[in-house]
């Protein structure tokens, strides 16, 4: 089973994450930032994954370190997880609605970092989630992961909306391209390594 345990203590956070790849779908999230924790929750819902995952952070000061530490990380134990790559997908593409709210994300499980992110007309806030946050997440977790990720919002006017489908197409995304295929043969490159 690909599976794989971090845990990161700085000055700023203390995380502890358990991630499944072959899961069902089940979280136990707390991180401290509500909106956060519900687009986790359905990032891992959509995309099958397991995940437990608790962060203390200084949210005295803001959201951003819980955020961006959570994303690295995810990213972290993705790439623990993912292990060789061999016989994976390596890439997907899915287009998500949310109500009004249409998005594109492409995932490549490359091995190079790599975020294109055109998502704009978002609102500042949603609710108390300072939602430039978002792309922080994405970006720390591409940088340790190590995959070239595109988000594309299509259309859309509700700042909730948005997040949401990005994050449960980015769930979505990322379990299309991490699915074993019994059709490939080892890495999926014609490099022999990812």
């Amino acid at each position: 089973m690909r599976k794989q345990t971090m845990n990161r203590e700085t000055a700023e956070t203390k995380i502890t994450a358990e991630l499944s790849l072959d899961g069902t779908g089940t979280s136990d999230i707390a991180t401290g930032v509500g909106f956060f924790d519900h687009m986790l929750i359905l990032m891992t819902k959509h995309g099958l994954f397991d995940l437990h995952l608790s962060c203390d952070g200084d949210l005295e000061v803001d959201q951003h370190h819980t955020v961006e530490d959570t994303g690295i990380v995810l990213g972290q134990a993705f790439k623990q997880a993912i292990g060789d790559k061999a016989g994976i997908n390596r890439y997907a593409t899915v287009t998500t609605p949310m109500d009004e709210a249409l998005n594109s994300v492409s995932v490549d499980i490359s091995g190079r970092p790599y975020l294109v992110w055109h998502v704009d007309g978002l609102k500042d806030k949603v609710g108390a989630f300072d939602t430039e946050l978002a792309e922080e997440f994405f970006r720390a977790f591409v940088n340790h992961a190590g995959i070239t990720l595109h988000i594309n919002l299509l259309y859309g006017s509700n700042s909730h909306h948005i997040i949401e489908s990005i994050f449960k197409g980015f769930g979505r995304a990322l379990d299309q391209a991490t699915c074993l295929n019994n059709r490939m043969s080892g890495i999926p490159s014609t490099k022999g390594s990812l």
